[in-house]
C-alpha cells in the first residue's frame, strides 16, 4: 500500500510534530500550576528528559504521546498501513526507552508518573 500523500507532503507533516511543548503537555503543566505546584521542564540531566520534574516532590511526570509510545488499547494507537516495519520497530524502541528510563529513576530515587496523551483532557 502507498503512501496518501506524496514525499515533500508527508516530509512537511512530519516536521511539524513536535516532542516538546506539546498541548498534552501544556494542559498537564496549566493543571499543575494552578493548583500550586511548582515544576522544571525537559531535565537533560536526567534520564528520558523528563516532560516536568517536582523536585520538591522527587516526582517526575512524562507526558507521553498514545501514537508515539504505544498505548495499548487507545483509539490514538494505531499502526500504520504503509511502512508497517519502520513504525512498529520505532514505537517498540520508544516503549524499551520508557522503560528503562522509568527503571532508572527508580533507582535513583524517584516517583514516575506517566500521563499519557488521551488522559490529559
Amino acid at each position: 500500500m502507498s503512501d496518501v500523500h506524496n514525499k515533500e507532503t508527508r516530509s512537511y507533516n512530519m516536521s511539524r510534530i513536535k516532542g516538546k511543548n506539546t498541548l498534552p503537555e501544556i494542559s498537564v503543566r496549566k493543571f499543575l500550576f494552578i493548583n500550586g505546584f511548582r515544576y522544571k521542564l525537559h531535565d537533560n540531566t536526567l534520564p528520558g528528559s523528563p516532560d516536568i520534574v517536582l523536585p520538591k516532590y522527587k516526582t517526575i511526570i512524562f507526558v507521553n504521546g498514545c501514537f508515539w509510545h504505544g498505548h495499548k488499547g487507545c483509539s490514538k494507537y494505531v499502526i500504520p498501513k504503509t511502512r508497517t516495519d519502520f513504525w512498529l520497530k520505532k514505537i517498540n524502541t520508544n516503549i524499551l526507552n520508557d522503560k528503562k528510563n522509568r527503571i532508572e529513576l527508580r533507582h535513583k530515587g524517584w516517583k514516575v508518573l506517566t500521563i499519557w496523551e488521551c488522559q490529559s483532557k
